[in-house]
């Protein structure tokens, strides 16, 4: 199926917060209560319409230990988008993300969309993150904030598009360079008739 654009998300965040599980909600539309630790990265896309355009999410679901840190740290490169998860039930995790948030910002791109995800929603009885500390933290850093469940799928679907929908307003307001290859966000070549695909797999677009 051919797409008009291709946007690279990477998910980060803590070990054990859902990561896995939120992408294979979104791609799969289904949950898995019991997953095996990410060694490296795992790998997923599905194709969504933005504005009538059809775009496809290429999303690189990293592991959130200390020991795949440098493998993790290649993949913000050409990201378009990012997903920093916590778990609302785990301090802890939401104590990591400015750690995470510095080696997101230190690795890519300035202009690449973060969305903030407090998952685990449907955990309500176990909470040990307040909702409003997490739209503060948001707030303070300049990110985008949802609440979701992997489990029940709550606002699962709605974390990945709006990211997209984020990134897409971008590219019309020209923040967004799409001939930029460092950025990740290709056209289809089908879609036009002066392009071409350079030494680094990468589309240019005669405009």
């Amino acid at each position: 199926m051919s797409y008009a654009y291709l946007f690279k998300y990477i998910i980060i965040g803590d070990t054990g917060v859902g990561k896995s599980c939120l992408l294979l909600q979104f791609t799969d539309k289904r949950f898995q209560p019991v997953h095996d630790l990410t060694i490296g990265v795992e790998f997923g896309a599905r194709m969504i319409t933005i504005d009538g355009k059809q775009i496809k999410l290429q999303i690189w679901d990293t592991a959130g230990q200390e020991s795949f840190r440098s493998i993790t740290r290649s993949y913000y490169r050409g990201a378009a988008g990012a997903l920093l998860v916590y778990d609302i039930t785990r301090r802890d995790t939401f104590n990591h993300l400015t750690t995470w948030l510095e080696d997101a910002r230190q690795h890519s791109n300035s202009n690449m969309v973060i969305m903030l995800i407090g998952n685990k929603s449907d955990l309500e009885a176990r909470r040990d993150v307040k909702k409003e500390e997490g739209e503060a933290f948001a707030r303070e850093h300049g990110l985008i904030f949802m609440e979701t469940s992997a489990k029940t799928a709550a606002n699962v679907e709605e974390a990945f598009i709006n990211t997209a929908k984020e990134i897409y307003q971008k590219i019309q307001d020209g923040v967004f360079d799409i001939n930029n290859e460092l950025h990740e966000i290709e056209i289809d070549c089908m879609l036009f008739s002066d392009c071409f695909v350079n030494e680094h797999n990468c589309m240019i677009v005669i405009v």
